[in-house]
């Protein structure tokens, strides 16, 4: 992997988390913040491991190799937040899953911290981007550090695919079957990194050199697996995205094309001395949101100008011969005013400015849903 590479795993975390945190629901559901702080710690782990970004936290700290604590601790965290989600997404009885996520926390949590404290005693002066691992493999106390936390990335990775795997055979349903087994995919790489890593300063031990496999192979594999678990994580969203938006542009179409016969009524009201609204009328290609939208703000706009017209006294015979038909009260009620709206569109194409001593001050409609009960009733009046 060259230097930049490093990157593109950190952006695949940060899609799935800018789309599961931008809603405030993230943040008051747990099994959502969890989610959305294993992508955070996996952007900032792969973040950190790229060579740009040792070489800078060097350069701050001031310490020739203070990234490789930095980075083992982030990949440690990663792993124990794995754990904690898997065993929270799975449920079960609340007393187990607590305690589980209190051994995992509490286990990793002192591995990064002996990990920490091992590098404190041991002496890495020469600073090392990309081969910390093996060049520093039979350094007392580092090489101890980083024996740790290939051993931990293995064992998580290991667990990770054993809870998957065997909660796969338990579910239905292709959304939480694929994440899991694209989880599991992923961890099971994660592992390889940690045995390309563990053979590779083996070697060393043994007097060999296969760095190669530590500075190449393994990176290769950690990120293709980091990004395999971030699609497992974020899939049941972006399975259900698609879906939720499709369903939200067809409510706003049949909301629009719902209220067409309404809109075309008042169309000579709204259109006279129209000319300042025409700077903010949308086009044919804008959302059918922002459509229904300015179709229900024109309806309004007509409504309130015709306030006036409105005549009660005809509201009321048109309710009469509504209930008398047979019709429901909610469709009587939309029926009489969909003839009192048409009465008052006559009205006033007919300049009959002087209102009547009991004409009504507010429009027969005020919601969205109101309008469009208005405008099907008026569709059913002309046939």
């Amino acid at each position: 992997m060259n230097d930049v590479s490093y990157y593109v795993p950190a952006m695949a975390m940060a899609v799935p988390l800018v789309l599961k945190g931008r809603s405030t629901a993230s943040w008051r559901d747990p099994l959502l913040r969890s989610v959305c702080a294993l992508l955070l710690l996996t952007a900032l782990a792969f973040t950190f491991a790229a060579p740009p970004s040792i070489a800078a936290v060097n350069r701050i700290t001031g310490v020739p190799n203070a990234s490789a604590p930095l980075v083992y601790a982030l990949l440690t965290a990663v792993c124990a937040a794995s754990l904690v989600l898997i065993v929270s997404w799975r449920g079960g009885p609340p007393g187990t899953t607590r305690r589980l996520t209190v051994w995992y926390t509490a286990g990793f949590g002192a591995v990064i911290v002996v990990m920490c404290v091992l590098f404190a005693l041991g002496d890495a002066p020469v600073e090392r981007l990309r081969d910390f691992d093996t060049y520093y493999a039979t350094t007392p106390c580092l090489r101890e550090m980083v024996l740790l936390y290939l051993l931990s990335l293995f064992v998580s990775g290991v667990a990770v695919n054993v809870l998957c795997l065997r909660w796969l055979r338990r579910v239905g349903g292709r959304p939480l079957r694929s994440s899991l087994l694209l989880i599991a995919l992923g961890f099971g790489f994660c592992a390889l990194y940690a045995v390309a890593k563990l053979v590779a300063v083996g070697v060393r031990w043994a007097g060999g050199d296969l760095d190669a496999l530590s500075t190449s192979v393994a990176p290769a594999l950690a990120a293709f697996g980091g990004v395999l678990s971030a699609t497992g994580f974020s899939l049941p969203l972006l399975w259900s995205l698609p879906a939720r938006l499709l369903g939200d542009a067809w409510s706003a179409w049949r909301s629009y094309r719902a209220l067409a016969p309404l809109w075309r009524a008042v169309r000579p009201v709204s259109a006279a001395g129209d000319e300042s609204r025409a700077a903010v009328r949308v086009g044919w290609w804008s959302p059918p949101s922002l459509r229904a939208v300015q179709r229900q703000a024109e309806i309004h706009d007509a409504l309130l100008v015709l306030c006036p017209h409105f005549d009660p006294s005809v509201r009321e015979r048109a309710l009469a011969a509504a209930v008398a038909a047979g019709a429901a009260s909610e469709r009587a009620r939309a029926q009489a005013d969909a003839v009192m709206v048409v009465e008052a569109v006559r009205a006033h194409g007919a300049a009959a400015d002087a209102a009547a001593d009991d004409a009504v001050a507010v429009p027969p409609a005020e919601g969205p849903e109101d309008l469009v009960r208005l405008s099907r009733a008026l569709r059913a009046m002309r046939g």
